[in-house]
């Protein structure tokens, strides 16, 4: 009895060791593969746009006059300016190309200093420019959310008639007509994406103009047939925008 119990011992013995060791042979089950981190895609700034800006503008001019040498050259206060702008941006790598369509309405920026003129009085020229429309292209590089750029392109001002003011008699000269006045401009600014749709800008803008002259009507009260001209003109802006990005693009 106790041969045949130690018989069984062994041989269940020698079973588990040969299953053990045929167990070992196996190849083990592979560990899971670790996650793949896919890090978030680049913004895109292509697409359309369109928005509006406030901020100020200031005016620049140099007047003479055709008698006495008059000089009314200065350069004005700032004042408020604000409206919209349209575009479309086009994005290849870093580097962002556009074309944007501004309007800004202009508050008046008259001239307020008085000339003196021997004999006659303290004579002031009055003539400001209510609006400022252009068309320019815009070039810049992006990086994620931010884009810097520049822009060149034209357009046009608009300007109200002459007023010829008598400051010691009082007397008033008007003549000229609303006209708009074409020119080049040139700008630089900033841009950033806090939302996929949404974007901020800081912008500068300087607008030259062509000159444009009056000549005082022969009947006047004073200084009848005398032509002022205005040349070296330029409007200059400082704003701020917002834009709604319409880009059905999404994320690159």
């Amino acid at each position: 009895m106790h041969k045949l119990f130690a018989a069984a011992t062994a041989a269940a013995t020698a079973v588990l060791a040969i299953s053990g060791a045929q167990a070992a042979d196996l190849p083990r089950a592979a560990p899971p593969p670790p996650p793949v981190y896919a890090p978030p895609p680049a913004f895109s700034w292509s697409g359309f746009y369109l928005g509006g800006n406030v901020g100020a503008a200031w005016a620049h001019r140099d007047t003479t006059d055709s008698v006495f040498g008059l000089e009314f050259g200065r350069s004005s206060e700032s004042v408020f300016a604000g409206g919209g702008q349209v575009g479309y941006n086009w994005q290849t790598g870093n580097f962002v190309l556009g074309i944007e369509a501004e309007f800004e309405a202009i508050a008046s920026n008259d001239d307020k200093v008085g000339v003196p003129v021997p004999g006659i009085g303290t004579l002031q020229l009055r003539s400001h420019d209510s609006w400022l429309t252009t068309v320019a292209a815009r070039f810049g590089l992006a990086y994620d959310r931010w884009l810097w750029y520049g822009k060149a392109g034209g357009g046009w001002v608009g300007n109200n008639g002459f007023t010829l003011t008598n400051l010691t008699t009082g007397g008033v000269v008007t003549g000229g007509i609303d006209r708009s006045t074409s020119g080049f401009l040139v700008g630089v600014g900033s841009e950033y994406a806090f939302a996929n749709n949404w974007t901020m800008k800081l912008e500068y803008e300087y607008f030259g103009l062509g000159g444009r002259s009056f000549v005082v009507p022969a009947g006047a009260a004073f200084l009848g047939g005398d032509t002022f001209t205005r040349d070296h003109r330029n409007v200059q802006t400082v704003k701020v925008g917002l834009n709604y990005l319409f880009n059905w693009a999404g994320m690159r």
